[in-house]
């Protein structure tokens, strides 16, 4: 079937209905009433020949031709968005949308963004954070900064610099804290990320028995907690300059240990855009007059 044929109302209305789950909820979102969504849904599955829907008492099922049109649309409907989001005011706004692990993002990035602006104005940048888990294509992410051993399936990586992880706790805990083993005595805080503490303990000649604690998927809610004295937790200390600065948390050992650094990471099947290279040549070049490396 030729596309021209497609009404875009229909297929506005088959998808709405179809994320959502209802031709009510479709309606509200489209600003329509519920019976116009029924109606525009009727006429695309007669034009096509299918039923799209399976009608329920309480709401829509997709069939199995359904799931198959979904995804296509959703994401053409995306793209969409992404690029007329671009023409503002009768500007054309370059559009770079980078995804990052929150704890890069507060501790290094976020106060280097005016920089950036300043020398590249007429990017628009958009920035996502997670806890180092995304789909770069359905994300709709140019790159994504995240945390590991460089080694991700299907995309190409560049390090950016080491993040030597130490222990982290409240002052008043740090002052009871007299060497390493002192540690077996507190309760440690864990990552998702399993062995972290073994690693360290390891490094610094102590043995470790089974750690049992609280477990975080954030280095940011793992300070905080410790911050407030919920026992020690093990972070990339680079990235918490100001918090042991400021006094919120302590550092009690210099001891520290490599488990991973962060990477700027873009999937293999797609080309970089000439915006994406001078992100790239920013940050190497923020990393480079920091003395962080680099290569």
């Amino acid at each position: 079937m030729e596309i021209s044929r497609l009404p875009l109302n229909a297929l506005r209305a088959f998808e709405a209905s179809a994320r959502l789950g209802s031709f009510t909820k479709a309606g509200l979102e489209l600003r329509v009433s519920q019976t116009a969504v029924s109606h525009q849904v009727k006429a695309l599955e007669a034009l096509l020949g299918i039923s799209l829907f399976e009608r329920l008492p309480r709401g829509v099922a997709l069939t199995d031709e359904g799931q198959t049109l979904l995804p296509v649309l959703s994401d053409a409907f995306r793209r969409l968005s992404a690029t007329l989001s671009r023409f503002e005011d009768g500007n054309f706004k370059e559009v770079l949308t980078v995804g990052t692990v929150s704890t890069f993002a507060n501790g290094w990035l976020i106060r280097r963004l005016d920089d950036f602006a300043e020398r590249h104005p007429g990017v628009d940048l958009r920035l996502k954070t997670n806890n180092n888990r995304a789909d770069l294509m359905e994300d709709g992410l140019d790159y994504f900064i995240r945390f590991g051993d460089g080694a991700w399936h299907g995309t190409n990586a560049v390090h950016l610099m080491a993040a030597p992880f130490s222990p982290v706790c409240a002052p008043q805990i740090a002052d009871r804290l007299a060497r390493p083993a002192d540690l077996l005595n507190e309760t440690l805080l864990r990552s998702y990320r399993v062995n972290e503490w073994n690693q360290w303990f390891l490094a610094a000649g102590v043995p470790l028995p089974p750690v049992r604690g609280w477990m975080f998927d954030s280095s940011i809610a793992m300070a905080g907690a410790a911050a407030q004295g919920a026992g020690v937790g093990l972070v990339p200390v680079s990235m918490f300059e100001s918090e042991l600065e400021s006094g919120q948390i302590a550092r009690p050992f210099p001891q520290d240990v490599t488990l991973g650094s962060y990477w700027l990471t873009w999937l293999k099947s797609r080309q970089e855009t000439p915006l994406m290279h001078v992100f790239r040549n920013w940050l190497q070049r923020n990393l480079e007059e920091n003395g962080e490396t680099s290569d």
